[in-house]
């Protein structure tokens, strides 16, 4: 550097380095040396160009195989299916029912197939014939249909009986005979139920979750049942008739003088009935008006009926289930009005029968003064046979 280079007014510096051999190793590497021992980098691959792009679309595949994996696992965690009460056995067999430990309710009504029929299907005002059983579902964590200070109740109808539910009711425990009973849909007092049947084919078996807010309600207490408790119902439809339910078949005109005429059926009345002006027959009479199709019944069926009933001495209607649900009655029962239930013994199911009773066959001497019935009279029944009580 010439001296007209160097900045006015400072003096220049000079550097003293250091000779190399006073620097250790430590301080002063090389590049490609370290401290007597040599670095060895990465060593020339053996394979070809095509052997590494092979190993390479093994590693990507594999990746993807993991990453599908985990996210299958993900999405079925999250959409897997949710579980239910199961209720196994035979149709129309008291089921063995059992609820899985993570069972919880949903506040909502759930309807489960477990074995789905080939009947007809059970509409709003129909009869069905069932038979069923109900339990107390666990609390679990979902109990918004209810009061938030109502605590679920501690029943000992939710114990387990090696492994399965034990009911708090169920007409499967009931006698031979007196297992199935009616359900007028809609008029269960149980709105949970009465939505489920409604679609349900005639030889299914439903497995029913009910919520508090469908279920019993304030009657539950009687039962051991909270507010805040689910219940769980098991149905087998057995049989159903609809409301508008008659005889089906051929008709047939009774023969004899001075009979009842017996009309076209009026909704919501039932067939219309004339009384003549006549004397009754002294000894009992039975009359098929329409023939069915269906089984002969016998004394030791219920038969599954409607009908009326009217005074032979004033044509009065005393007595009808034409605007209601069919009545089953035990054929052979001996409680009062014997003819009544002999007369329905032999006959077709689907037909209709006249029956008319002297006082020894129906009321007795002592009549029935409520219905505005007298010792000494004669009475007028017409029944409709819509089937027998499934066994």
């Amino acid at each position: 550097m010439s001296e007209d280079d160097k900045p006015r007014g400072e003096r220049a510096v000079k550097a003293k380095l250091p000779a190399a051999k006073n620097i250790r190793s430590p301080e002063f590497k090389p590049h490609g040396i370290s401290g007597g021992n040599r670095s060895r980098g990465p060593r020339p691959s053996g394979k070809t160009a095509a052997q590494a792009k092979k190993q390479r679309r093994i590693v990507i595949a594999l990746t993807v195989v993991a990453v599908l994996a985990i996210a299958g696992g993900t999405t079925y965690y999250l959409t897997r299916p949710r579980p239910v009460p199961t209720a196994t056995g035979a149709f129309g067999q008291a089921p063995k029912v059992t609820f899985p430990d993570d069972l919880e309710p949903t506040g909502k009504l759930e309807v489960h197939t477990t074995i789905r029929g080939k009947g007809p299907k059970v509409a709003n005002g129909d009869t069905a014939m069932v038979k069923f059983a109900f339990y107390k579902m666990p609390p679990g964590g979902d109990q918004s249909s209810a009061s938030p200070s109502a605590e679920p109740s501690e029943s000992p109808a939710a114990k387990k009986d090696g492994g399965a539910e034990t009911p708090i009711n169920s007409s499967y425990q009931q006698p031979a005979g007196q297992q199935a009973v009616p359900m007028t849909v809609g008029k269960t007092d149980l709105k949970g139920l009465d939505r489920a049947l409604v679609g349900a084919a005639t030889g299914s078996r439903l497995v029913v979750e009910i919520p508090p807010k469908e279920g019993f309600g304030d009657k539950g207490q009687q039962i051991g049942l909270g507010p805040n408790d689910a219940i769980v119902f098991v149905v087998d439809v057995l049989a159903n008739y609809a409301k508008d339910a008659q005889a089906q078949g051929a008709a047939k005109k009774p023969e004899g003088k001075d009979l009842p005429e017996v009309g076209a059926v009026e909704a919501g009345k039932g067939p219309k009935v004339t009384i003549p002006k006549a004397d009754p027959p002294e000894k009992m009479r039975v009359e098929t008006l329409v023939e069915g199709t269906g089984p002969e019944t016998t004394k030791n069926d219920t038969a599954i009926v409607k009908y009326k009933g009217l005074l032979w001495r004033n044509g009065k209607e005393f007595d009808s289930n034409w605007n209601s649900a069919p009545t089953p009655f035990p054929l052979n029962s001996t409680e009062g009005m014997t003819g009544f239930f002999k007369g329905l013994q032999g006959k077709k199911v689907g037909s209709r029968v006249m029956l008319i009773l002297p006082p020894k066959d129906g009321y007795g001497k002592e009549g029935n003064p409520q219905a505005g019935i007298k010792g000494d009279d004669y009475t007028v029944f017409v029944v409709d046979i819509l089937g027998t009580m499934p066994k």
